[in-house]
């Protein structure tokens, strides 16, 4: 089977934030990355806090390019769905909605024609016409996971989402992603905890240091990256 997306050595920069009388600094979020991503497969990422991976997940939908090496699409829509999803915090969940299902390659009748579906999905009620800017973290994962469930990209990358917000719908997310898993939709999975990982993914990618560490079976890439924590004493 031919990859649908594939990394070959890239690696991010970012500028270190400073006064007027240091030397520039940088930051290396992703070294080397070497990653291939299959159609129909779940693949889970892996990292400790500050590893690379939301970075990795936006280098993947193109939201930024690498500075060094080079990554090649070939020809999927990639949708990114993460906590702090670009909403315009002036407008209203229905107006985000509609600006995000566009931005995901949907046309604008189109994302209209699913309105009511995002909005009995997301169990917003009323608070789907109101200002963004007054959503809880919670609320604000609610609408993304909608908006992008039921656009429905080739990929769909998530980063932390699933960890997000109260018992039911964090449950009702997770079978929402086991039904697309199960109908073949290309998932790429950001996430701490080790039992969504081994539950809901083909294989995994072991993020370490900004480099590719390890990729392999969910339960291989698992214990390397146990043994790994353990060995460093990270919590």
């Amino acid at each position: 089977m031919k990859p649908i997306i594939s990394l070959r050595d890239v690696a991010v920069r970012y500028k270190r934030s400073g006064n007027v009388f240091r030397k520039k600094s940088y930051f290396d979020a992703l070294k080397s990355i070497n990653l291939d991503i299959y159609p129909g497969e779940t693949l889970g990422i892996l990292g400790r806090n500050g590893s690379g991976k939301s970075t990795l997940l936006r280098v993947i939908s193109g939201v930024i390019r690498p500075d060094r090496g080079r990554i090649v699409n070939h020809g999927a829509s990639v949708s990114l769905l993460a906590l702090q999803a670009g909403f315009d915090p002036n407008l209203n969940g229905r107006d985000n909605a509609i600006l995000s299902g566009m931005l995901q390659g949907a046309s604008r009748r189109g994302v209209q024609g699913k309105l009511d579906e995002i909005q009995e999905y997301s169990e917003l009620g009323g608070f789907f016409f109101e200002p963004v800017r007054t959503y809880s973290t919670g609320m604000r994962a609610r609408l993304g996971f909608s908006v992008t469930t039921i656009i429905s990209p080739d990929i769909l990358l998530v980063d932390e989402v699933l960890s997000v917000g109260d018992l039911h719908f964090k449950q009702k997310a997770e079978r929402t992603m086991v039904e697309k898993i199960q109908s073949h939709q290309t998932v790429v999975l950001v996430s701490h905890s080790h039992q969504q990982i081994a539950r809901l993914c083909d294989r995994a990618v072991l993020i370490d240091d900004g480099i590719s560490f390890a990729t392999g079976e969910p339960s291989k890439v698992l214990s390397i990256y146990e043994e790994r924590l353990a060995k460093n004493k990270i919590n």
